[in-house]
C-alpha cells in the first residue's frame, strides 16, 4: 500500500502516516469523513422538515393548510383534542373515574382501528392512545381524577428540560431545527444575532412549557379536575399553534433562504 504522500510502503510509514491504526485497519478518509457528515447532515435535515416547524415552513408566511398540517391535520386535531375533552365532559358529569376512563380509552382504540381500516399511518393515534392509556392506568390505580393529568406534567417537564439544557450548554434546540431546515446546518453558532435570536426561541418555547406547568400544577394538587382539564385544554392547541408561527416568522427573518431556494 502506496503512503498518500507518495512514500513506498516498504519504508514501513507509521501509523499516523499511512492512515492504518494501532489495530492494522485504516482510518477513515476524508472523503469517508466527507461521506458521513454529508449523511449525517441528510438525517438532521429530515428530521426537522418533519418537525412542527418544518411543518410550517411553506413560503415567506405559513398558511393555514401548512399550520393545519403541523397539528396533524384535521384528523391529528381530533385525535389531539377530542380525548382530553371527552374525559373532562365524562367526569364533570358523573364525577366518577371509572366512566371517565373508559370513555377516551375507548374513543382512543376506536381512532386508531379507523386509521388501520382506512391504512392510514397509526404512528400518532398509536401514540396517542398509549398516552391515554397510560393517564387512565395512574387514575385508576390512584382513584383519583386528577391523576389522568399527570403523564402531561411528565412531558411538559421533560420538553422544558431538554430545551433548557440545550440553551445552557450552547446548542438550543430550536436553532438546530431551523439551521437544518434553512439549509445552514450549525454554522448560525458563528453568527452572533443569529446565535442569540435562536437562543431566545428556545427559552420562549422553555417558557410555554414551564407556563403549563405553574398554571396546571396548583389545581392538580388542590383536586380541581374541571378546571385543570380546561386549562389542559386551552395551553394546548391555542398556544402551540401561535408559537409555532412565531417561530418560522422569527427563523425566517434571521435566516437567509434555503439553499435550495437560492440556488434555484
Amino acid at each position: 500500500m502506496t503512503d498518500p504522500r507518495g512514500h513506498d510502503e516498504a519504508s514501513e510509514p507509521t501509523p499516523a502516516a499511512s492512515g492504518a491504526g494501532v489495530t492494522g485497519q485504516e482510518t477513515p478518509s476524508v472523503d469517508d469523513r466527507q461521506s458521513l457528515g454529508d449523511s449525517v447532515s441528510a438525517a438532521f435535515g429530515a428530521a426537522a422538515r418533519k418537525s412542527g416547524l418544518g411543518a410550517v415552513a411553506d413560503g415567506d408566511a405559513p398558511t393555514g393548510k401548512a399550520l393545519l398540517s403541523a397539528m396533524g391535520g384535521v384528523r391529528g386535531l381530533v385525535e389531539a383534542i377530542l380525548p382530553g375533552l371527552l374525559f373532562l365532559v365524562v367526569y364533570t358529569i358523573t364525577l366518577d373515574v371509572i366512566p371517565s376512563i373508559i370513555a377516551p380509552v375507548a374513543l382512543g382504540v376506536i381512532l386508531s382501528v379507523a386509521r388501520l381500516v382506512q391504512r392510514q399511518p397509526v404512528t400518532q393515534a398509536v401514540g396517542g392512545l398509549f398516552g391515554i392509556a397510560l393517564s387512565a392506568v395512574l387514575a385508576l390505580l390512584s382513584g383519583r381524577a386528577e391523576d389522568y393529568y399527570v403523564v402531561g406534567f411528565w412531558t411538559n417537564g421533560a420538553y422544558a428540560a431538554a430545551l433548557l439544557v440545550s440553551v445552557v450548554v450552547g446548542w438550543p434546540i430550536i436553532g438546530l431545527i431551523a439551521g437544518y431546515l434553512m439549509g445552514s446546518g450549525t454554522s448560525w453558532r458563528s453568527h452572533p444575532g443569529q446565535r442569540r435570536a435562536m437562543r431566545w426561541l428556545t427559552l420562549v418555547w422553555v417558557a410555554m412549557f414551564a407556563a403549563r406547568l405553574i398554571v396546571q400544577l396548583p389545581l392538580y394538587f388542590s383536586g380541581n379536575v374541571e378546571m385543570l382539564g380546561t386549562l389542559r385544554l386551552l395551553m394546548g392547541i391555542p398556544l402551540y399553534a401561535p408559537l409555532l408561527v412565531l417561530s418560522w416568522l422569527v427563523v425566517r427573518a434571521v435566516f437567509p433562504k434555503p439553499l435550495q431556494q437560492a440556488s434555484a
